[in-house]
């Protein structure tokens, strides 16, 4: 039988609301056995219940104001991809609608992975860390460009550039010589192969709908049987880039639809990205809503959260 991803609609929920904001989520009668920057996990019998929170982080700091809606955008939008992902790689989702009656829409029921210690990123254009390392190197995670690149330009072809998966502090670039040396030639090469079909396949659809993945983040992990599956999240605000193509503007900042705004607005402010972070101003949290929300709407079409 095919997994069960159909989120269950219990009334109609067009946009996030700000009384289902839960900075920390609990289920008296589950055990909480990993809690994230944003998602809680709990084990479920030989399931696991991965929630998403309202949490926000940046620069892998927490910061003390939530989002409303966010843990549900994130959800509801990996789901989607999921679906559309099926044929390229298998996922972790069991069901989408076998899960506490409060976290409805914001969790979802899955496998138990061995995880893969590696963030498999792909990057079709310059920006972020893979610009930063451009601008100094000329590559990202050792994979050389051609000069002349600048802001926001878009790379000749996607390139695989992962990085370590870091218990605490930063994930550091690696390259991929130095993946296989971690976990093998054969699932490196594996890791890559997706990795980029993923990318290229959710790029090309969201440029249908006028958005461009400038890069994305992906986790994996190994099955039972051996097989390597796609896990977490899955082409999100918080996982990815998103510009509006109709803004797009080599050269240039772009306009974000996804989590820069937020790092944008944390270095305007001059935090010097250490812990404790700084509370988020109503504004900030309300254009982050709107941007998640546009976002979402852009992709699904409108459909209802």
């Amino acid at each position: 039988m095919a997994p069960d991803r159909t989120p269950r609609r219990e009334g109609t929920l067009a946009r996030p609301l700000p009384g289902r904001c839960q900075a920390r989520l609990e289920v008296t009668a589950l055990e909480l056995i990993h809690s994230g920057k944003v998602r809680d996990v709990y084990a479920d019998g030989d399931d696991l219940l991965l929630v998403a929170s309202d949490r926000v982080s940046i620069y892998d700091v927490v910061l003390p104001t939530p989002v409303p809606g966010k843990g549900r955008i994130l959800t509801q939008l990996s789901l989607w991809w999921f679906d559309r992902l099926t044929d390229v790689t298998p996922n972790h989702v069991i069901s989408a609608t076998d899960v506490p009656a409060e976290w409805q829409g914001r969790a979802i029921r899955c496998q138990h992975l061995e995880m893969v210690p590696v963030e498999c990123i792909a990057r079709g254009y310059l920006a972020g860390l893979g610009l930063a390392s451009y601008n100094e190197t000329g590559a990202i995670s050792g994979v050389p460009l051609p000069p002349g690149l600048v802001e926001a330009s878009r790379l000749p072809e996607p390139v695989f550039t992962p990085t370590t998966k870091a218990a605490a502090g930063h994930d550091e670039p690696m390259t991929y010589d130095e993946v296989a040396d971690l976990i093998g030639a054969s699932t490196a090469a594996e890791l890559r192969r997706i990795t980029l079909e993923v990318y290229r396949r959710g790029a090309a659809l969201a440029a249908e709908r006028g958005v461009i993945v400038a890069d994305t983040k992906l986790e994996f992990g190994r099955a039972k049987n051996g097989d390597l599956v796609l896990a977490d999240e899955v082409l999100t605000p918080d996982s990815s880039r998103f510009w509006p193509a109709g803004d797009y503007e080599p050269g240039r900042p772009q306009h974000s639809l996804d989590k820069q705004y937020l790092r944008d607005w944390g270095t305007a402010i001059g935090w010097d990205r250490k812990p404790p972070g700084p509370e988020i101003p109503p504004d900030i949290v309300a254009a982050m809503t709107a941007r998640y929300t546009d976002l979402f709407d852009r992709l699904t079409a409108g459909q209802e959260l």
